[in-house]
């Protein structure tokens, strides 16, 4: 019973948190506001991120209240899973620092699976689908340096597969 409320409670939190990094992205790189798709994150992450917002300051396109958001809902997943299996330590704060860790393995996951996105949609070819776009308007800053540095071999671009090399790098020697 307490393995399978975990694994629930961990994936609940994980995909909500991932939202709110994509909300987080969203903002950052100025992605269309008016894409349905951003439209939804907005809403699903309004419920905990409007709150914060008249406590925390956003400083220019970077929001801390959706950062803080997302930080708090990794941290009460954590101390909900303790509290689950009944190891809830007396320093919370160790739970606040490996929520912190998680939520930068899911910002890399997130360039991980948009590039992956990406390279798979210019392979079909098949035009811009929404989601594709907004895909697309958070990973090219990240891919950006990347295919300055390394020109496409013919009608080949490496650049994703060394962008992604390099988020797998980061993963293991930060994670």
């Amino acid at each position: 019973m307490n393995d399978s409320l975990f694994l629930i409670v961990k994936t609940a939190t994980d995909l909500y948190a991932s939202l709110l990094l994509v909300r987080l992205l969203l903002q950052l790189v100025q992605a269309d506001f008016y894409n349905p798709i951003s439209q939804t994150i907005l809403k699903i992450c309004a419920p905990v991120v409007e709150p914060l917002h008249r406590l925390l300051p956003t400083f220019g396109r970077f929001n801390t209240a959706v950062l803080v958001a997302a930080l708090l809902v990794k941290w009460l997943c954590y101390l909900a899973l303790a509290a689950i299996a009944g190891v809830l330590a007396g320093n919370h704060w160790v739970y606040l620092s490996i929520a912190f860790f998680d939520l930068l393995r899911l910002l890399i996951e997130i360039y991980f699976w948009g590039i992956f996105i990406l390279v798979l949609s210019s392979w079909v070819g098949t035009g811009m689908h929404p989601a594709v776009a907004l895909v697309s308007q958070i990973v090219e800053p990240y891919l950006r340096p990347f295919r300055k540095l390394i020109p496409p071999v013919g009608m080949i671009d490496i650049s994703p597969m060394v962008a992604i090399f390099t988020l797998m790098i980061i993963r293991a020697q930060v994670l």
